[in-house]
């Protein structure tokens, strides 16, 4: 299947793409608690809950799936995020808004009203990616 350039579709124009507490903290971002130092506050992608096949998975099962995940989106950055020259010469890796991978067990997880959130240090970003969709979520 041959791909042709500027048809891959994003998340931000991807209507199927959810995100967990989107809807709640959407107008309500002074909610969220704000990262400080080198922190990043990531929200972890929240899969469908229909399977291909038309199966509807549990709430169980899509809490899971997000346990699990290792992709989310930048909700916020602390100040000194990507500021040490030594260890990112290149500057920054990605910024708020952008859809990162990251390590299964990275980061200091907390639940919030209505969900979960993570807390990563910069340097704990692995890639960016433009649809979380892409990556295979198992549970």
């Amino acid at each position: 299947m041959k791909k042709t350039q500027g048809t891959s579709s994003t998340s931000k124009n991807n209507p199927n793409i959810k995100l967990a507490l989107e809807s709640k903290y959407k107008e309500e971002s002074a909610k969220l608690p704000q990262p400080t130092g080198w922190r990043i506050l990531v929200l972890p992608f929240k899969g469908k809950k229909k399977s291909k096949g038309g199966v509807y998975f549990s709430d169980e099962q899509v809490e899971r799936q997000q346990l699990a995940t290792v992709c989310g989106n930048i909700l916020a950055m602390g100040p000194d995020c990507y500021k040490d020259k030594d260890k990112f010469p290149r500057g920054p890796w990605c910024k708020k808004g952008d859809w990162v991978i990251f390590a299964r067990y990275a980061g200091s997880r907390f639940k919030i009203e209505g969900g979960e959130v993570r807390l990563l240090n910069d340097d704990e970003v692995i890639a960016t990616i433009q649809d979380p969709e892409d990556i295979v979520h198992e549970f």
